[in-house]
């Protein structure tokens, strides 16, 4: 799957996405620390010719392919996510670093975010992001909620401050 408004990083000689010499597999084993260490993400969506930023409780699959969360049905961000399904959501480890720049990690995950009918599948998906957040519970289930599911498409990992490497879900080093 590609979308057209996400830069695509060039592959190596053999296919895979190595950039500054770091193997595929040590990308995915930072993004993968990051973003399951991390319960909050900022979902960035996009609507009547503007950004928007929310902050959401998520829950990611261990292969980092799907995530999920949950949103009120009577909010702006419900209706920019069915509206248009492209979004990202930013994950970071500013909180363990205040003083330290250069220390801070970030991944933007981009793909597209499904709003899941009541029913099996629902049932799936709210067992995972209840899971991690015991919490949202009786949120997750109450008919004024929508639970999303995103197909992760891609992860960009900022380290340094300015070192951007990419990794696909799915790919091998």
């Amino acid at each position: 799957m590609s979308f057209p408004d996400e830069p695509l990083l060039a592959p190596d000689a053999d296919g895979r996405h190595i950039e500054d010499g770091h193997r595929q597999e040590d990308i995915a084993a930072r993004i993968k620390k990051l973003v399951l260490g991390r319960p909050f993400a900022v979902l960035c969506t996009q609507g009547d010719g503007q950004p928007y930023g929310s902050l959401v409780a998520y829950a990611m699959q261990d292969d980092l392919r799907f995530a999920s969360f949950a949103t009120p049905t009577a909010t702006r961000k419900y209706r920019l996510l069915t509206e248009c399904d492209h979004i990202a959501l930013l994950i970071d480890n500013r909180p363990e670093f205040p003083e330290e720049m250069m220390k801070v990690e970030a991944v933007t995950a981009t793909g597209r975010a499904t709003l899941i009918e009541r029913g099996e599948e629902f049932e799936r998906w709210a067992a995972l992001l209840t899971g991690r957040h015991p919490y949202l519970s009786h949120f997750v289930r109450s008919s004024s909620c929508g639970l999303f599911r995103v197909e992760i498409v891609r992860y960009l990992h900022v380290s340094r401050f300015q070192e951007v490497r990419q990794w696909i879900p799915g790919s091998t080093g």
